[in-house]
């Protein structure tokens, strides 16, 4: 054992950081030695956290999702926030910034990297951001409240992580970029065109080849603009928010003045072994500079950088010496999937290129390859799905044709390799270097202990993989199907069938209950697992009343009834999530909303006056949506009938807010009023979603209607969406906004009115009864076997020859659709559930309180209500 193993001093507590330390002590235990004593200082007063996630925390504001696994109960001192000021080499000790001095027998400098901000004038104002840590995503989140614009600074990898927050913000955001392309490091000419269409298509305005000049600020002294230069021409952008993302530098300083030997253009100086000048003292991650002459941004160099320190420290072993990495990374960055990996840009001598290239579905595939035939790298965006597999391929003969294995799947001659055919040595998980076969060994040793299904996280308990960047966990659950190792793809416990299976039963046997199918479909049937619940679950319970909804229309036909159960009828109540049970979405401070229906977005000043009306006697919240309809916010439980009493009698329906279900089909004016319009937008819109309404679907359904190819009504962010042409309409599916965005498919060209509708009612038709739990129609649409092609057959030519099938289904809807709110009016049994208190169904609920702003109200959150 090394006789410098008795204090380890780590400076830093990044990704790569807690990884030295995590090696550190697993070397200890499975050596079975005792572990050094390891203190690490932290300059961020939080745990260490996955920065490659960072801009997962705009999803939910929650940072414990992003830390990364405690160490062991008192294995290790964490002293933060802290920062070391100064290294005493020759004395082996430390000086914190209050003056503290710590001894070492060894040091680990993981000090990681510094933002590079340009030195412009004004990019220190108000306003000014950089984007690196926790603090600065909390910063940038509580400064863009009520701003309108942001400016990012950067096209590279971090700069369009930072756009994307910014949209996901609500900014209209700007991306200034100095190279003439998106991400000139990963991909080529090709492929950052196929990426920058996709982005400007989401409403991101990209300016490459542009130099930031200075950033412009008001009278007081905050930012308000940028000024760039491009090519010949000066260019003003406004900007609220203004984030540098630019790049970043070694963070080297502290080594600097302790001596250490640091490169020309920065990075710690380091052997294969991770160790400086000073062999006491190593250095790791992004502020090394690498034995290769290379600093590496990634976290899996980082990782085997932290692995050869840690494993030269604990047994002076040099097996794991860090002598290059591989940079190979995918991401998807506002909603487009990019990876790059090997030599995607055929920089080795003789090297050769097969390209597939999409315009329309904005895919670029690029594949280099030797002389000899063997693959050496790709550059992949619109369409990574097999990066895992391609990657992994790097060195050897691929198994088809390079062209072949560019097609998209479904394409004839196309070639698909999954996980499953690589051989056992190939490395799908780069981070942390496991192979195929390691993976395999982890899913049968888990497997033979019987202990239910095998799942991604338990491989990364076992392996690390897919536990870094997380680019191969799909890879990693495609294995373990592929093993027979994945458990039930059955609903839940209760139900070994799928989402889709179980809609076919109830739609063949014409089941009308929860309990019917339970009883003669559930796992009960056939002896229930241990531990199962007798009545369903959280998952089978709204799946199952979503499918009974969706199928409410024919089930009523088939009995002869025309009547569709209410959603809130006897058995079908207990099924409902918790806004189905009010019909009202609960809202933070335990209000509720209420949104009346607008078709199209038409309403008329009879009806506005309506809405005014109501929301000032019940005392509501006002907000115009971006689906083009009015909610109010702020109603008491015991309140609701009582608002839509009113609604219902002035003429206005439920828009189904609170329910999976045809939101809003927004509409632009179209060739009524607007002098570009080529079809009246509008009234198709109102016929659409005077169809649609009510209809229930696996997730929510958003549509539009643009009046022209200017396109003001964004139908190609929705589920459904129609553009008018001067021949008819273009009809796009799949498409998604949020915070995960979606470019629609184009599904068919220059339909007429009948055609146009028909087959929307087959595509709504087909996602209800084959999608999964909560999937939206671009996840379905993306994964739908065939693909597009396939799927235009079976809607437009009907080749399974299912349209009267799925035409049916829409029909009935309609013909049995009545108003869920004036069904509730109009049972004196179902508005008994809207009281606060059994025994006072009049009175408030005292805890819901609320306070003035701009002229309206806002809740009044307490801690309970966080």
């Amino acid at each position: 054992m090394s006789p410098s193993l008795r204090k380890v001093l780590v400076v830093g507590h990044g990704m790569v950081a807690h990884r030295f330390v995590s090696s550190l002590l697993d070397h200890a235990r499975d050596d079975g030695r005792p572990a050094p004593a390891v203190t690490v200082f932290g300059a961020e007063a939080r745990p260490a956290y996955d920065r490659v996630r960072l801009s997962s925390w705009f999803d939910d504001r929650d940072p414990a999702g992003l830390h990364l696994d405690p160490y062991p109960d008192g294995a290790v001192e964490v002293v933060a926030p802290a920062t070391v000021v100064a290294v005493d080499r020759e004395a082996q000790t430390v000086t914190t910034s209050d003056g503290a001095v710590r001894s070492y027998d060894t040091l680990v400098l993981a000090t990681g990297s510094r933002p590079f901000v340009p030195p412009v004038e004004q990019h220190t104002a108000p306003g000014c951001f950089v984007y690196r840590t926790l603090d600065d995503v909390e910063a940038i989140a509580d400064y863009a409240q009520d701003r309108k614009t942001g400016v990012v600074v950067g096209g590279g990898l971090l700069g369009l992580e930072a756009a994307k927050a910014l949209t996901s913000l609500g900014l209209q955001t700007t991306v200034v970029e100095f190279a003439p392309r998106l991400m000139p490091l990963q991909v080529d000419d090709g492929g950052a065109a196929a990426l920058q269409a996709r982005i400007a298509e989401l409403g991101v305005t990209l300016l490459t080849g542009t130099r930031l000049d200075r950033v412009v600020v008001d009278d007081g002294g905050v930012a308000c603009a940028v000024q760039a230069i491009r090519g010949e021409e000066t260019v003003s952008v406004e900007a609220d928010i203004v984030v540098f993302a630019a790049g970043v530098r070694p963070e080297d300083g502290l080594a600097r003045t302790a001596g250490l030997d640091v490169g020309e253009r920065g990075g710690i100086v380091v052997d294969e072994l991770c160790r400086t000048s000073d062999h006491r003292v190593y250095a790791i991650g992004e502020c090394a500079l690498a034995a290769d002459g290379r600093v590496y941004g990634l976290v899996a160099p980082g990782y085997q950088m932290a692995e050869a320190a840690a494993a030269h420290i604990a047994a002076a072993s040099d097996e794991r010496a860090f002598t290059g990495a591989d940079t190979s990374t995918k991401l998807k960055l506002l909603g487009v999937e990019v990876a790059s990996f090997g030599d995607a840009f055929g920089a080795a001598e003789g090297a050769m290129a097969a390209t597939y290239s999409d315009s329309r579905r904005r895919v670029y595939r690029k594949l280099t390859i030797a002389p000899d035939g063997r693959l050496l790298g790709g550059i992949l965006v619109g369409d990574a799905d097999d990066y895992g597999t391609l990657r992994a391929l790097v060195g050897e003969q691929p198994p088809a044709a390079p062209e072949q294995l560019l097609l998209p799947a479904g394409a004839a001659g196309a070639v698909k390799i999954g996980p499953a055919g690589l051989p056992d040595a190939a490395v799908l998980c780069s981070c942390h270097n496991v192979t195929k076969g390691a993976i395999c060994t982890a899913i049968h040793d888990l497997a033979d202990k019987g202990e239910g299904e095998v799942t991604p996280k338990q491989i990364g308990l076992c392996t690390k993989a897919g536990t870094g960047c997380g680019s191969c966990v799909t890879s990693i659950k495609s294995l373990i199907q592929a093993t027979g190792s994945g458990g039930s793809s059955g609903l839940c416990e209760h139900f070994s069938q799928t989402r889709s299976e179980l809609y076919t039963i109830v739609r063949r046997d014409r089941i009308t209950t929860f309990a019917d199918l339970l009883a003669k479909h559930g796992t009960a049937a056939a002896g229930r697992p241990a531990g199962a619940a007798a009545d369903g679950c959280d998952v089978c319970k709204p799946a199952v009343g979503s499918i009974l909804a969706s199928l409410g229309g024919l089930l009523a036909a088939s009995q002869g009834t025309g009547r569709k159960p209410h959603v809130l009828d006897g058995g079908q109540a207990a099924l409902q999530d918790t806004n189905d049970h009010v019909l009202a979405n609960l809202q933070r401070n335990g209000s509720y909303s209420v949104v009346p229906r607008i078709p199209g977005g038409e309403i008329t000043p009879d009806k506005l006056i309506v809405i005014g009306e109501v929301a000032r006697d019940f005392g509501l919240y006002t907000k115009i949506t971006g689906g083009q309809r009015i909610d109010l916010f702020g109603a008491q439980m015991a309140d609701l009938p009582k608002i839509w009493r009113r609604l219902v009698d002035a003429g206005f329906e439920s828009g189904h807010a609170y329910g999976k279900a045809l939101r809003t089909v927004k509409s632009c004016v179209g060739s009524t009023w607007c002098r570009y319009g080529v079809q009246d937008s509008v009234k198709m819109a109102i016929d659409l979603e005077l169809r649609y309404r009510g209809l229930r679907a696996p997730h929510k359904i958003k549509m539009a209607v643009s009046g022209c190819a200017r396109e003001c009504a964004e139908a190609q962010s929705k589920d459904v969406g129609v553009i008018a042409t001067e021949r008819g309409w273009n009809l796009y599916v799949g498409g998604n906004g949020g915070a995960r965005p979606r470019h629609a498919d184009l599904l068919a060209t220059d339909l007429d009115d009948q055609t146009l509708v028909r087959t929307i009612d087959r595509f709504l038709a087909l996602y209800i009864a084959e999608a999964d739990r909560l999937e939206r129609t671009a996840t379905w649409v993306e994964r739908y076997e065939g693909g597009l092609d396939r799927l235009r057959a079976v809607l437009i030519d009907d080749v399974e020859d299912r349209g009267v099938e799925l035409e049916a289904l829409i029909a009935a809807h309609i013909e049995a659709y009545a108003d869920e709110w004036r069904a509730v009016l109009d049972d004196p049994a179902k508005l008994a559930r809207f009281a606060t208190f059994v025994n006072a169904p009049e009175a408030p609920d005292p805890t819901v309180e609320f306070v003035p702003e701009r002229g309206q109200i806002k809740p009044l959150l307490t801690l309970g209500r966080r």
